[in-house]
């Protein structure tokens, strides 16, 4: 954590600032090790501010390293400008993206005469988009839970069964280890699988047709994603012909992910092939998105990133096909990004 800080501190003094305040949960826990709530932390050069109420103070004295624990008794904002007053700071930035109109009005009226309040984009998030090691590894044992209840599918999902009983059964099993979901559960069956966030209904699952499964592990506050498809019976041969297609197009796209390598010509290896097979059209989002303290976050892999790929970064690459009123393939991995090669995280779960 301290070297997280004396990163964030090296960026305060690149924009002149004397303190930088952060709402963000995932911001917050990445810097501090704590799980955040209804807190805000206040990093100034030489000092950093954990700022709670007495529902959170004791916890967080407990779970805190390294940060002075503050307790409010009005409000947030007023014990943040007693504490800018009282470490003098004249600029003090705050992370724009997560500040409502309202509260950005809040901190105005109570800014005091002689301090700036600046907005920022992106400060810590930047230095999120690269794991540390100890991130890989949580990152990992999150897939470890998601390979356990992917096995667990395969003997679940039935014809009879009900798109929601599926998605009961999946989340009774990863609450039986400790663990939770990063996001509510895609489960698509037949047609419904055409829609790229499908809700989950009460349709039966019939044989000879597919279900698509999207759902993600969150352990320790890191999280996995994965997209599955279920072949349930004899598969019609367009399905199967372009499920293969999907396959080779996410291959195509990993074996050109290295450090390095531009984020955009990294979505064309994927559009391009399944352009080649005239399937391109019926892919409409981008390729995939970084993932760790938060289900989506920097990078995000799109035609327009114009940012290189850097190494640490954990990604998605979730290349798709979705057909209007008939059915959609989506093929989603967890990748690493290595100097030389990507390094596949979730290989191991088929």
């Amino acid at each position: 954590m301290k070297n997280r800080l004396q990163l964030l501190r090296q960026k305060l003094k690149e924009k002149r600032l004397d303190g930088l305040l952060i709402t963000h949960d995932p911001n917050i826990r990445y810097l501090t090790d704590f799980p955040a709530k209804e807190s805000w932390l206040l990093v100034g050069l030489k000092e950093v501010f954990y700022i709670t109420d007495f529902r959170y103070m004791l916890e967080a004295q407990k779970g805190v390293q390294g940060v002075r624990v503050i307790q409010h008794t009005n409000s947030l904002p007023e014990k943040l400008f007693e504490l800018v007053i009282q470490q003098k700071m004249k600029r003090v930035g705050f992370e724009a993206p997560y500040v409502s109109y309202q509260l950005w009005r809040r901190l105005r009226h109570l800014c005091p005469n002689g301090c700036k309040l600046l907005n920022t984009q992106h400060l810590v998030e930047s230095l999120r988009e690269c794991k540390e090691a100890e991130e890989i590894a949580k990152v990992k044992a999150a897939l470890d839970i998601h390979e356990a209840s992917f096995r667990y599918l395969k003997k679940v999902v039935q014809p009879g069964l009900t798109e929601l009983a599926i998605a009961l059964k999946l989340e009774q099993f990863v609450k039986s280890r400790a663990a939770g979901f990063s996001f509510d559960p895609i489960v698509a069956s037949g047609p419904n699988s055409c829609f790229p966030h499908a809700k989950v209904t009460q349709r039966r699952v019939a044989s000879n047709e597919i279900v698509l499964i999207d759902w993600g592990i969150d352990l320790q506050g890191y999280k996995s994603d994965l997209t599955r498809m279920f072949f349930l019976g004899r598969i019609p041969k367009l399905i199967q012909t372009v499920n293969d297609t999907v396959v080779l197009a996410q291959q195509k796209a990993i074996d050109f992910i290295r450090a390095d390598v531009p984020i955009a010509q990294v979505d064309y290896q994927a559009r391009n092939y399944l352009e080649g097979h005239k399937l391109a059209k019926y892919f409409g989002h981008a390729l995939g998105h970084g993932v760790g303290l938060e289900i989506h976050e920097s990078p995000r892999l799109s035609q327009r990133n114009k940012d290189l790929l850097q190494e640490g970064m954990v990604i998605t690459v979730e290349p798709a096909v979705y057909i209007p009123h008939k059915f959609g393939i989506r093929i989603e991995d967890m990748v690493l990004v290595r100097e030389k090669k990507a390094e596949v995280l979730s290989a191991h779960i088929y």
